[in-house]
């Protein structure tokens, strides 16, 4: 089972569970229903699930992350780039901007993002 991928409901629950970690998971359950209309097992089943790959930890009726979604996004994006670009960043790039245009602010942000990664580098 890959960390990496989920399905859309695991995904949009896990969503859920980030949006309001740590959550009791009787109040988890209720938002489940609420939510997806789901049923206690259902909630359950999911939520073992997750946390099986390590995303989430219930203990003590508690629900709370163990990977934020920026890190668990990050781990898609290296998996993405690893499988369909052999992991380069720059291969990845020239394919993206052949058929997309990049806007000014966009150019600005991704000069800023490499001038702050060359500043952490150098001192």
């Amino acid at each position: 089972m890959q960390t990496t991928q989920l399905g859309e409901m695991e995904q949009r629950f896990a969503d859920l569970i980030w949006e309001r970690a740590p959550v009791g998971s009787g109040e988890l359950v209720r938002l489940c229903e609420e939510r997806f209309g789901w049923k206690k097992s259902t909630t359950y089943t999911m939520l073992k699930r997750l946390c099986q790959r390590g995303l989430f930890e219930n203990a003590g009726s508690e629900v709370r992350a163990l990977m934020s979604r920026e890190d668990f996004l990050g781990m898609q994006g290296e998996a993405f780039l690893q499988q369909s670009f052999g992991g380069s960043l720059p291969h990845f790039f020239a394919a993206f901007t052949r058929r997309n245009r990049l806007s000014e602010e966009e150019i600005r942000a991704l000069r800023q993002m490499i001038d702050q990664y060359d500043d952490k580098t150098q001192g």
